[in-house]
């Protein structure tokens, strides 16, 4: 399967069409989900973004404990991990615990602070995965992202206001 799976009937909370990398991401989000304590918002964007990475999706347990709630900071650290994992797992901490928790294996304050910054914006986002970070993103917050419009639309709708502007005199 390619890398933009679009499933017709996988849905959302809000009704939109769940998006995933492939059939194996969709297959370990649905058999997790049905595991978890909760099927919450905070359980949904943690297993649907843990689940992007096939590396991320084979050492689960390492990263998360389904039965207890906990997160495992110290899975950063194993051998296993690419710089394309990482960023899965830090995204998937935040979205859950609203926080950086892997800031605490660290002692010395620079240290705190570096691993701080790996959970800015810039530093997740800058990868092949953003697509899917934005839908688990969704998924946390779903009473924030319910009347999302397509790229096409905003263009679209840009596109008349610049003809408008220009048809009534206004040049940009």
């Amino acid at each position: 399967m390619n890398n933009t799976a679009l499933r017709a009937g996988a849905q959302s909370a809000d009704n939109t069409h769940m998006v995933f990398t492939d059939s194996e991401h969709e297959k370990f989000y649905y058999e997790k989900l049905e595991q978890a304590r909760y099927q919450d918002c905070y359980h949904k964007a943690l297993i649907y973004v843990l689940g992007i990475s096939k590396d991320t999706r084979n050492h689960f347990s390492q990263i998360y404990d389904i039965k207890s709630g906990y997160v495992n900071p110290e899975c950063l650290h194993q051998g296993w991990q690419t710089s394309g994992s990482v960023k899965v797992v830090r995204l998937a901490f935040n979205l859950y615990t609203d926080g950086t928790p892997s800031v605490d294996d660290y002692k010395r304050k620079d240290e705190q602070i570096d691993e701080c910054r790996e959970y800015s914006v810039s530093d997740i986002f800058c990868c092949g995965y953003a697509l899917y970070f934005w839908q688990g993103i969704q998924l946390r917050y779903p009473e924030y992202c319910q009347k999302l419009r397509s790229i096409e639309e905003i263009l679209a709708e840009m596109e008349r206001k610049r003809a408008e502007n220009t048809t009534n005199g206004n040049e940009e």
